[in-house]
């Protein structure tokens, strides 16, 4: 680059630079990559050249002096930087000043990067001691024009000083002529230490680097330490910082001394350390002015103090981490595989790995450990080819277990696959793991990849093997019942729960008592995991004595029945229940109240079941004071909890209801439906669905009185979608429990007097269309009520379908059908499923379904498993062609509006597809055209000003008019469809401020200028409004889709009007003033021979 040029780049290099400012000054990479090279590929070329010799320097430090901030970014690019330069250094052909030039680009990239970690990637072999130390023969210490070569050449050096060898091993014979000594490296390289330690420029700084490396060395530390200190003591003692002189030799001193002090070993330094601090004393350090000095001093003695401190061993600093163990286990697994791991050490070494197989350690709100228990699977694995059978037959128990507990229990599942792999080594290659066969084949590499199956299938298959049934158990009890993961922790109390019909007898006499101490534990997770765990045992234990026919006593002796059942009260007087641990501790004693009320336990008058039944109500009652992430699971809890506890303990013997406790439930419940908290009214909802049969007896109507009050909207609790959901579902579960009788009493099954009202209340949600800033809320509801009509219906069908007129089935299945194709994939998989089943239910029909016969043929019984519903290519082809039966085609058209004009790409493209290839089979068809448009219009009628609808159905309209949909009522004039059409578009638009709504109004004005007549003239009046509308932007929109619709339908006026009106719409400023716009938009008029329309005063205006 010529010197002329620089300055541009200069300015360049200035503009970058305050753009990566700009950018916070973050850059990427090193992005100049490229032109490094080639500057440094081209210093033999401008050597000759002083101005390009300088401009490459001076270009060279710009680009590094970029990297100031993020010099790590440098780091890739080091080495062959520096091999490029050491290549001219190294070269015997080099000229000095090319020598020197390459030491100047070395010194700049060690400015910018540090010397600690440029210092690492010059050559330090043996080799290279000697050809540095020559270099320095040629140096001139007071050339102030070189000082960066000798810099460099210094901290070469100091990486060189690290070799391995004794440096006497590089003198040979030093004898050179009788009676003349060569001097020997050792001293050679201590006296240009010295000799620059007292330099004026930056070289002293790399000396004082060089002495610190090199005088600590075993070797010249022994013969030369104590003679360098002092003659560093005896300068520093002679020189005086009132002289310019003094100061730099003193500089030179205290840097070479806190070097040494700092790198050197303490038992080495400290016989010197009292001489050093004595002199420095002497120095009067504080009374100078120097401040460089001054900090020399105090870094000094801040290391002379360290050395006479006697070292302290923190015991934090030999703590095992989980590197450790990991770096641990790789080790003993390689001298495995070696051999060089003795038999006679695998007593000392298999408890270890014992340990490492179950290695975890909580860290913050997760654990480490994972890296570990691989490694240790490893070892196994290893140790199974490297020893004989009999050799490791004394620990084949205690290693089988271990890693079958590691195949089935542990949270990772790569450890998982790592000790299924490590199982299967030994049994194929030792042959002496029990059943190692049978377990290898029920947990095999894939099977192990289900967690949930290992922990509950798997596990349940392998604890059948006496050999490891305790052991699982105790692993669980110990390990995973107190883990940080409370999905571990679930598993495990499930896991527990069959692994106890296993081993009853060891599960009641030492299981359940330690479960049931630690659920006292001040450790939520402990705690947690323990009520869990005393749950599922009890549960599991109680299935067994009834599979034997045996009493639940042989298992569950009085002390243990006494301990499940003071669990909650002692948790209550802790306060437990409060909290974000209360919310655990809640679930957790749900699922004990559930448990232990399936188990029959012998509860029943007992105080402790108000204290449950307290519980569940004050759950329920607080739902919104919970977290959302666990409030679905805590009410599922609660529910399941209500639901065994009213079976088991709320019947007489008689099988009756107690009817003090019933009203008391029932009246409770109801009340709590209407209150002001959302959740409460989903938790109560669901806990009526959840009740017996006995406690609905005679309160039916009452419960589905309430539960229906809960879905009707009101204006105070609109977005309250979740809780009319889970009142749907209740509803339905209501029914199912109580069953299905035509003449049977309102108040105690369905019948004939209250199925009509169960109906109107399903119907009525599934036009919940609620949105918030959650969005479809409503289809929540529908999705309910869809689920809810089906079961209802199939009930009724199963069991009396007299019950099911022909009116509400018609509804039931038009409904479904308009929601199977509407614009929600959920909704509408769920939809399709629902008329599926509808339609093809198992045992006897459901009655009165619409064109049943035409229904099978459009959705044969193999649509149900081959059709993905949820994909809107697979679904609307299908739905469409309902569009063909009258009595849907009402229905779907209304959710295919809302699909072909809504907003998803694929649901747009394929619902459109399917529309316009519906159409084009009834083109010709006058018949079937005019009873289409009659039911579209109708759809648009009963829809007006109802935007959900509305404004999907004119983007609707737009496609079908663009695609020439109604090319057949184009042949009339003024045909009814297009008249109507018309009006009610007017109608829809009228004071709308919707511009989405206007923009797709003028659309469809658009595209009706097809239809000849009197309705011609009326949409292009209504067009010339919209060319005056008090928004600039459907003026402008009006304006282009004009222009565009008179290229289409261009034939409708005369060429030389046509001209005329194309010119007008393209040259005015539709966007400007209002009465500038209006004179346009009358001229318009006139050309269009329309009436110019007038302004119509306000009223109270003259």
């Amino acid at each position: 680059m010529a010197l002329g040029e620089e300055p541009a780049a200069g300015a360049l290099e200035d503009g970058a630079e305050d753009e990566a400012l700009a950018r916070g000054g973050a850059l990427e990479a090193f992005g100049e990559s490229a032109e490094v090279r080639a500057l440094l590929g081209s210093l033999r070329k401008v050597l000759g050249d002083r101005a390009a010799r300088e401009g490459a320097l001076e270009r060279f430090r710009v680009i590094m002096d970029k990297y100031q901030e993020q010099p790590h970014l440098l780091d890739p690019h080091l080495e062959w930087m520096m091999n490029l330069l050491l290549d001219i250094v190294q070269d015997k052909t080099s000229s000095v000043d090319l020598i020197h030039l390459a030491f100047k680009f070395l010194y700049i990239i060690t400015k910018v990067r540090g010397y600690k970690t440029f210092l690492r990637l010059f050559p330090h072999e043996v080799s290279d001691v000697q050809p540095v130390l020559d270099m320095f023969t040629d140096q001139n210490p007071r050339d102030h024009e070189t000082w960066e070569t000798r810099y460099m050449l210094l901290l070469w050096l100091s990486v060189t000083c690290l070799i391995p060898f004794d440096f006497s091993r590089l003198d040979g014979n030093l004898l050179t002529q009788p009676g003349q000594m060569r001097m020997s490296v050792m001293d050679r390289i201590l006296q240009i230490a010295e000799a620059y330690l007292v330099v004026s420029d930056k070289a002293r700084d790399a000396a004082a680097v060089l002495v610190s490396k090199f005088v600590t060395r075993p070797d010249v530390k022994q013969k030369k330490m104590a003679g360098f200190l002092d003659w560093s003591l005896h300068t520093l003692a002679c020189s005086s910082f009132q002289t310019i002189e003094g100061v730099i030799a003193m500089d030179g001193m205290l840097q070479a001394l806190a070097q040494i002090f700092k790198h050197g070993k303490r038992e080495d330094c400290l016989p010197y350390a009292s001489t050093v601090l004595e002199c420095l004393e002497g120095c009067r350090l504080p009374d100078s002015n120097q401040t460089l000095l001054r900090k020399l001093g105090v870094k000094l003695v801040q290391r002379l103090g360290l050395t006479f401190l006697k070292p302290r061993v923190a015991k934090w600093s030999f703590q095992e981490t989980d590197n450790a163990w990991h770096g641990g286990c790789l080790a003993l697994a390689e001298l495995g595989r070696r051999g060089l791991l003795l038999p006679s050490r695998l007593e000392d070494v298999v408890p270890v790995i014992l340990k490492a197989l179950t290695y975890e350690e909580k860290r913050g709100s997760c654990s480490v450990g994972t890296n570990v228990r691989d490694a240790a699977c490893y070892v196994c694995w290893a140790f199974a080819r490297a020893y004989e059978p009999q050799e490791l037959q004394p620990f084949v128990a205690a290693i089988s277990s271990a890693l079958v507990i590691a195949t089935v229990f542990d949270r990772n599942i790569n450890c998982r696959r790592a000790a299924s792999a490590a199982f299967q080594e030994n049994v194929g290659r030792q042959g002496t793991f029990p059943h190692g066969i049978e377990i290898l084949t029920a947990a095999d590499y894939f099977a192990v990849g289900n967690r949930a199956s290992c922990f509950l299938v798997i596990s349940m298959f392998i604890a059948g093997f006496p050999e490891y049934t305790q052991p699982m158990i105790d692993h669980l009890v110990t390990m995973k019942i107190n883990h940080w993961d409370g999905v571990i922790r679930e598993l495990s109390a499930k896991a527990l729960h069959n692994l106890a019909q296993r081993a009853p007898e060891h599960s009641a006499t030492h299981v359940l008592p330690r479960l049931l101490l630690m659920t006292q534990s001040l450790d939520l997770h402990t705690r947690h995991g323990a009520v869990l765990a005393c749950a599922e045992v009890a549960r599991g234990l109680y299935r067994l004595a009834v599979q034997e026919s045996r009493p639940v006593a042989d298992y569950l002796d009085e002390a243990a029945v006494q301990g499940l059942k003071q669990i909650h009260q002692q948790l209550y007087d802790r306060q437990l229940y409060r909290g974000l641990g209360g919310e655990l501790m809640r679930q957790a004693v749900c699922i004990l109240i559930e448990n232990l009320s399936l188990s029959k336990m012998p509860f029943r008058g007992d105080v402790i079941i108000d204290g449950w039944q307290w519980l569940i109500n004050d759950t329920l009652r607080n739902l919104h004071l919970i977290s959302s992430h666990s409030r679905q699971q805590i009410k599922g809890a609660a529910v399941l909890a209500l639901a065994a506890l009213c079976s088991e303990y709320y019947a007489l013997e008689t099988g009756e209801a107690d009817p003090a406790r019933q009203d008391e439930l029932i009246r409770q419940y109801l009340a709590d439906l209407q209150s002001p908290e959302e959740m409460a009214r989903c938790g109560f909802s669901l806990a009526l669905g959840a009740l017996p049969r006995f406690l609905l007896k005679g309160r039916l109507q009452q419960v589905l009185a309430g539960l229906g009050a809960v879905t009707v909207i009101r204006p105070e609790d609109v977005s309250f979608a979740e809780s009319r959901r889970d009142a749907l579902k209740a509803i339905s579960r209501v029914c199912q429990t109580v069953g299905v009788r035509a003449g049977g009493a309102p108040d105690e099954v369905v019948c004939e007097e209250n199925v009509s009202q169960i109906y109107r209340t399903l119907l009525g949600c599934l036009h919940d269309y609620t949105t918030d800033s959650r969005g479809d809320v409503g289809a929540w509801v529908r999705e309910a009520a869809m689920t809810s009509l089906m079961d209802l219906t199939l009930l009724l069908g199963r069991e009396q379908p007299e019950l099911i007129e022909a009116s509400v089935c018609q509804q039931v299945m038009c409904c479904v059908a308009q929601q199977a194709s509407e614009k929600i994939d959920r909704i509408r998989a769920h939809a399709a499923r629902v008329f599926m089943a509808l339609l093809h239910s198992h045992g006897s029909p459901v009655p009165h379904v619409p064109h049943r016969g035409e229904l099978e043929k459009l959705f044969p019984r193999s649509d149900v498993a081959s059709v993905n519903w949820n994909a809107p290519s697979q679904a609307f082809p299908r739905i469409t062609q309902l569009l063909g039966l009258p009595t849907y085609r009402y229905h779907v058209l209304l959710g295919l509006a809302v699909s072909v004009g809504g907003l998803t790409e694929s649901t747009v493209r394929y619902s459109t597809q399917s529309l316009f290839e519906y159409m084009k089979g009834i083109h010709n068809d006058p018949q079937a055209l005019e009873g289409f448009g009659g039911t579209l219009l109708q759809v648009f009628e009963d829809n007006l000003l109802n935007d959900r609808v509305s404004v999907p159905l004119l983007k609707t309209l737009d496609q079908m008019l663009a695609n020439g949909c109604f090319d057949l009522f184009t042949a009339e004039q003024d045909h009814p469809f297009s008249v109507k059409l018309l009006a009610l578009c007017k109608e829809e638009i009228k004071k709308s401020k919707d511009v989405q709504k206007l923009r797709s109004s003028v659309a469809v004005f658009c595209g009706m200028v097809q239809f000849p007549g009197n309705v011609r003239r009326k949409v292009l009046l209504q067009l010339c409004l919209l060319l005056c509308h008090p928004f600039p932007v459907i003026r402008k929109t009006t304006a282009s889709q004009v222009y565009e619709m008179l290229l289409t339908y261009g034939d409708i006026m005369g060429e030389d009007v046509l001209d005329e009106v194309m010119t007008v719409l393209g040259t005015t400023a539709w966007d400007a003033e209002l009465p500038l716009v209006r004179v346009q938009r009358n001229r318009l008029c006139d050309l269009l021979g329309v009436p110019r329309p007038q302004l119509v005063p306000k009223p109270g205006t003259r």
